[in-house]
């Protein structure tokens, strides 16, 4: 079995972009809230590598007030797993789709439903911040099984023996997250994201992208400086809470890629 083989769409995806020259952004949208859809198309147009489909759940530990507003707003509105997983397919994108939910949903579904739920509605891969490593293998293998990609994610307090192993179990990408605490924007860039992104590229080929405390173009270049790539979320879901719609979206994501391609 070649190395290649384990590879998954995201993580090939990524992989050629990174090989390319070129820095990797990825841009978080909270299914289910109005409009979604077009700002997901619109992120990807406007240079996204890959987009991370946020489906709400009643109880987010690690997301900001930001994204916690707009998760409570589109589950007002209805808003379900099946919903937004319906909605998918019919993204026109050209890039990796990834969802970030909590964990309670899949085990509620069991692993092997939940995950065939993702790949039938071609999701790429899959984040659940809140599974740790070490209690992550059942999920993992009927992630794998179903050809999803289970990322993990690298926090400054992972400890360096578990480092090397969650790197190895991760797909797709290393989550490297910037800072302890919720998702939000940063005034600064902790030291932490560029200490953690050290950490994961020293152990690992994979492509490693920081995200958590990302405020700016420059934080994000900042970032660059040591990981492959960023995940761009509470500032793109607040051009939504703010009504600039997908035009807003686009243009956020846009300075982002040019900052990131000017490096």
């Amino acid at each position: 079995m070649s190395s290649d083989s384990k590879i998954g769409r995201m993580e090939r995806f990524l992989r050629d972009r990174r090989d390319s020259e070129s820095k990797l952004l990825v841009a978080y949208i909270t299914g289910g809230y109005e409009g979604w859809e077009v700002a997901v198309e619109t992120a990807a147009a406007a240079g996204a590598d890959a987009i991370e489909i946020g489906i709400p759940f009643s109880d987010p530990v690690m997301d900001g007030p930001v994204i916690q507003k707009a998760s409570q707003i589109a589950l007002d509105a209805g808003a379900s797993p099946a919903s937004v997983l319906a909605a998918v397919p019919n993204l026109d994108t050209g890039v990796p789709h990834a969802v970030m939910t909590y964990y309670n949903l899949a085990h509620h579904a069991g692993h092997e439903r939940f995950a065939a739920m993702l790949a039938n509605s071609g999701i790429d891969a899959a984040i659940l911040p809140d599974l740790p490593l070490i209690e992550s293998a059942p999920w993992r293998e009927a992630a794998t099984a179903a050809g999803i990609e289970a990322i993990m994610l690298a926090a400054p307090t992972t400890p360096e023996d578990r480092l090397a192993e969650l790197c190895e179990a991760s797909r797709g990408f290393v989550y490297a997250v910037g800072l302890l605490g919720v998702t939000g924007e940063r005034a600064n860039l902790a030291a932490t994201a560029t200490e953690i992104a050290r950490r994961c590229k020293q152990v690992t080929d994979k492509p490693v992208l920081t995200g958590v405390g990302i405020g700016s173009p420059e934080q994000a270049v900042e970032a660059c400086s040591v990981a492959d790539g960023v995940i761009i979320g509470s500032a793109v879901v607040r051009r939504l809470l703010d009504g600039e719609g997908a035009e807003g979206v686009g243009e956020l994501i846009a300075s982002y890629r040019n900052a990131l391609d000017a490096g």
